[in-house]
């Protein structure tokens, strides 16, 4: 179920049903290579949402697409918003969600970039009670690994063939399949190789390597291949719902936690 085509009277029902968990996924909108639209992720994120819960209910948030992605402010079309601005939001949006009675918010990572985003984010959870508990899942990192592809791990990467078979899946009237480089621009540039080799990074560490954000050979990319990703992450995510649903530990450690430190 879709919050925004759900009718005011329907929505609570929907919550009982989907007994208080509500999915969000994270994407952005950035540039992917010269073959893949801006808003790749969105509609990855959004497809995987819908096929997790078709196999395990849960409630879907309308696309969150303000997140991370300052590494792309020079590539036209990206919307990059300021780092204070997307943390304070991505809190609101999780108190909205938990006042209208979800009280199990799923962020669901669909950008790469988001993982250090919301490992910190949901720290900041500890500094104050709340009627409510933040997950985080990344599904298709978990999931890439787990299925046999025609090509080779270390080649995929960011528009790569993983991303471009999932699109062939999804929209497949949005993939530019003549644009794909035939040359080595996936390549990392490695100009800053003398820093990462002694574990040194720097805040321009993913323009120095992939200036036009464009990792992997996307080349070999299939439909067939895509849906098998999609439904691998969504299986894997249904899961997670699941486990989530059935989770009373998590809210009594936390509510133990803010008893405990409150008392300092």
């Amino acid at each position: 179920m879709r919050w925004e085509e759900l009718s005011s009277d329907q929505f609570p029902a929907a919550v009982k049903q989907c007994e208080g968990v509500c999915l969000v996924a994270l994407s952005v909108i950035e540039r992917h290579g010269h073959h893949l639209p801006l808003g790749t992720d969105m509609y990855e994120g959004r497809e995987l949402l819908k096929r997790a819960a078709a196999l395990e209910p849960a409630l879907i948030f309308p696309d969150h697409i303000l997140t991370q992605i300052p590494e792309a402010r020079h590539c036209p079309g990206t919307i990059s918003i300021d780092g204070d601005l997307i943390l304070r939001l991505l809190d609101n949006v999780c108190r909205e969600i938990a006042r209208n009675g979800l009280k199990k918010i799923v962020l669901v990572n669909a950008h790469g970039g988001n993982r250090n985003l919301l490992a910190f984010f949901n720290e900041l959870q500890l500094y104050g009670p709340r009627d409510y508990v933040i997950y985080v899942t990344h599904p298709y990192t978990n999931t890439r690994g787990a299925l046999e592809v025609p090509w080779e791990p270390a080649s995929d990467g960011h528009a790569g063939p993983g991303e471009t078979s999932m699109m062939l899946a999804i929209r497949p009237d949005l993939v530019a399949r003549q644009q794909i480089p035939s040359d080595d621009e996936s390549k990392a540039r490695e100009h800053l190789q003398a820093l990462k080799a002694v574990g040194v990074q720097t805040g321009i560490w993913w323009y120095a390597d992939y200036p036009t954000h464009y990792a992997g050979d996307a080349r070999p990319a299939t439909a067939e291949i895509g849906e098998q990703l999609l439904d691998a992450a969504a299986q894997q995510l249904a899961q997670a719902i699941k486990a989530i649903k059935a989770d009373t530990e998590t809210r009594r450690l936390l509510d133990e936690f803010y008893a405990g430190s409150q008392q300092q």
